[in-house]
């Protein structure tokens, strides 16, 4: 890990927020203070010998942009700090990282077993793409650890996990299924989107691997795509050769936005977690709501398990509305400050109808079964006056 070269190391790894905004520097000959931005296909060999150097491995240093950039070694660098990881690799979105984590830990025959609530892509791409080249995933109740136990095969490779869950909030206790993978020899890999680093540090509980989406948080204000793995060298290196030959790259330019993101990424998920939290409990007391899903209210399910794994229960509020969809589009429909998108992560209050937008390409019975009803919504909340944002949803909730 490269770090601002007058500072101490050791000092420097003890805290988040000098890593957030310190880990990663590299200055050039031009010795800027802000991160340099690298745009360029590919980089000048001194000769032909160490061309074939670079090449091979033998000398460290920049090849080509698809595999090696020093911008995007340094957003690399920061993020395996913030996460305590040994290595990152950075892909051009979460999706194309979870790809990359796959490819380079899977083989036809294998077995997955994830949880059932998952980002609607991810249950697609192990669903039915991976399937299409005979690795087999079975999907289990997320909280539910003997379910985990049980669904191991002799082929069972990887265990997946989303905590909290995508979009009803559900956490898994990445410990107790931490134990269970690896007494069956299989790795863990947690998707840490919805806490960051900031909240919750999967690595420290056991997991082997962490993925992001880093378009969302680490980012910050809803401006690039972007993704990383992060974990155990050894496993590391393995999805660097395939991302290395398959090309699934992050731009120099993302990755140089989501590294200045990350310098803020702690306060902002600190107050949009307690923004969160304030709209999660004035939205247990609306009528028009059956139901909030929010890892801090005390009400929900695993409150006790998200208060010790998790330093604060995030940014995102999923709620039922009494009415099904048409409830709940009249409720989106009435908002006129909350911008209606899918995404999440930004500094804007962001909301959308999962059944509808992000979960709509999976079966209803599938959705039925991961608890995504037709009167489910979904806020991610930004860094507005949390009376604004309750104004807003009011609109709909009590016309």
């Amino acid at each position: 890990m490269t770090i601002d070269s007058r500072m101490n190391p050791t000092e420097a790894d003890a805290q988040f927020d000098t890593l957030a905004v310190r880990a990663g520097i590299a200055r050039s000959q031009f010795n800027e203070h802000s991160e340099a931005l690298y745009l360029t296909s590919s980089f000048v060999f001194g000769s032909a010998a160490q061309a074939a150097a670079r090449f091979s491995g033998q000398e460290p240093g920049n090849v080509y942009a698809r595999f090696s950039n020093p911008t995007v070694t340094a957003m690399q660098e920061r993020l395996a700090a913030l996460e305590g990881a040994e290595s990152c690799v950075a892909t051009a979105s979460g999706m194309s990282a979870i790809l990359a984590l796959v490819m380079s830990t899977l083989q036809a025959g294998d077995h997955v077993v994830a949880s059932m609530g998952l980002f609607g892509a991810t249950q697609q791409l192990f669903g039915n793409i991976l399937s299409k080249f005979g690795i087999e995933t079975s999907f289990v109740p997320a909280t539910d650890p003997e379910a985990w136990r049980n669904a191991v095969k002799p082929r069972t490779r990887l265990f997946f996990v989303e905590t909290p869950s995508n979009p009803l909030m559900e956490v898994i206790d990445i410990a107790a299924v931490a134990d269970i993978a690896h007494a069956a020899g299989v790795l863990l890999a947690v998707d840490n989107c919805f806490c960051t680093p900031v909240l919750q540090r999967p690595l420290e509980l056991g997991a082997d691997v962490v993925v992001h989406s880093a378009t969302k948080y680490l980012d910050g204000q809803g401006r690039v795509l972007g993704g990383a793995v992060a974990g155990r060298k050894e496993i590391l290196d393995e999805v660097f050769k395939f991302l290395r030959t398959a090309g699934p790259s992050i731009s120099p330019f993302n990755a140089w936005v989501i590294l200045k993101g990350l310098e803020t990424l702690r306060i902002r998920m600190e107050a949009q977690s307690a923004s969160a939290l304030e709209l999660a409990q004035w939205l247990e007391r609306q009528p028009g709501v059956e139901r909030v899903y929010y890892p801090g209210l005390a009400s929900h399910p695993q409150h006790e398990l998200a208060m010790r794994q998790q330093r604060a229960g995030g940014a995102i509020v999923s709620f039922d509305v009494a009415g099904g969809r048409e409830a709940a589009w009249k409720v989106i429909d009435a908002t006129r400050m909350i911008s209606i998108t899918a995404n999440l992560g930004d500094t804007k209050t962001t909301i959308t109808h999962p059944a509808s937008t992000t979960h709509g390409r999976i079966s209803a019975e599938a959705r039925a079964a991961a608890g995504i009803g037709e009167g489910l919504l979904r806020v991610a909340v930004g860094l507005e006056a949390v009376s604004d944002i309750r104004e807003d949803l009011a609109r709909g909730l009590l016309s």
